[in-house]
């Protein structure tokens, strides 16, 4: 019911290849980390999306969740196996509640489909916020699998380790497949793995707390500067909309020009899909001079734009 991947993107792209066969659908809410997606393509199926919709909060409405979910999943042809699931969500953010999972453990068993979920950034969570697993819900391991990897909680990113578990036909799948495919970890990584695990936890808190005071160092430099964002409750991003007097750009050609004119680099909206495309993702990995100086050169850059719309 475990197995060990060489970090969550080569677990995801595995696993595909492990269950999926040619024209199975997977259904994946937009936006998404764009390997959520392509693991399910390159392996030969299909992929069904829907937006996911969250309040000024970044909660996610879960009974549209649901709605959406159910419309899709009566819309596709053949009937999905698969359902990923992402949450605190990359790249929006989005939290969710224990009873969110309640809800799709008990829906896959009705339908009969597979959860894929995927708690990366679970441990980096803000003000009093604890994020939910799957795996807590009675019955899960019938329907589900979980995926978390050290890269964030521990900043073990370049080391590659992470893991999946939960149910047995598709652990042992993913078993099965990595058993062709790779010889597995360098051992030394596995050992330091498991004593980070193991071991005291203040390095995450440590590490969480950080992302916390960058937020708000972020937000509040940035309203400053005349990009009001709310904050979130969870990860290491900011998912930010675009200004109302920059939309027209879209958030490529917003992206590229903040890059060029203020030296300022953000991820645009559109490459986690469509449903995207207004906002950006910003990585909360600078320190506060270093933010401070962006919000400052970002002020300069939007002045153009408010001067146009006055």
């Amino acid at each position: 019911e475990c197995v060990a991947t060489m970090g969550s993107k080569e677990g995801y792209a595995h696993l595909a290849y492990a269950i999926t066969n040619p024209g199975d659908v997977a259904i994946v809410p937009y936006p998404t980390y764009p390997i959520h997606e392509y693991s399910f393509i390159l392996a030969g199926g299909n992929v069904a999306k829907f937006g996911i919709e969250f309040d000024e909060d970044y909660k996610l409405n879960e009974d549209k969740f649901f709605e959406d979910l159910e419309r899709v999943f009566k819309e596709s042809s053949p009937k999905p196996k698969y359902v990923l699931v992402n949450f605190p969500h990359n790249p929006t953010t989005a939290t969710v509640t224990q009873d969110f999972y309640v809800r799709l453990v008990a829906m896959a068993k009705e339908k009969r489909f597979y959860v894929i979920s995927d708690i990366a950034y679970g441990d980096i969570t803000f003000d009093g916020y604890v994020t939910p697993s799957i795996m807590s819900v009675p019955g899960a391991k019938d329907v589900a699998v979980e995926s978390f990897t050290l890269s964030k909680s521990y900043n073990m990113a370049g080391w590659r380790v992470g893991f999946f578990v939960g149910n047995k036909k598709l652990i042992g799948a993913l078993q099965k497949i990595k058993s062709w495919l790779d010889y597995g970890m360098f051992t030394p990584i596995q050992v330091a793995a498991t004593i980070a695990l193991n071991g005291d936890q203040q390095c995450v808190q440590d590490i969480t707390d950080k992302y916390n005071h960058r937020q708000e160092v972020l937000l509040e430099a940035f309203d400053r500067a005349g990009w009001h964002i709310r904050k979130n409750q969870a990860s290491m991003f900011v998912w930010a909309k675009l200004p109302d007097y920059c939309a027209h750009l879209g958030s490529l050609e917003f992206s590229k020009r903040l890059l060029k004119e203020a030296g300022v680099a953000v991820a645009p909206g559109i490459g986690f899909g469509v449903y995207g495309d207004e906002y950006v993702r910003i990585a909360l990995i600078e320190n506060d001079n270093r933010i401070r100086q962006a919000a400052r050169n970002i002020k300069e850059f939007l002045k153009q734009f408010q001067d146009e719309n006055k």
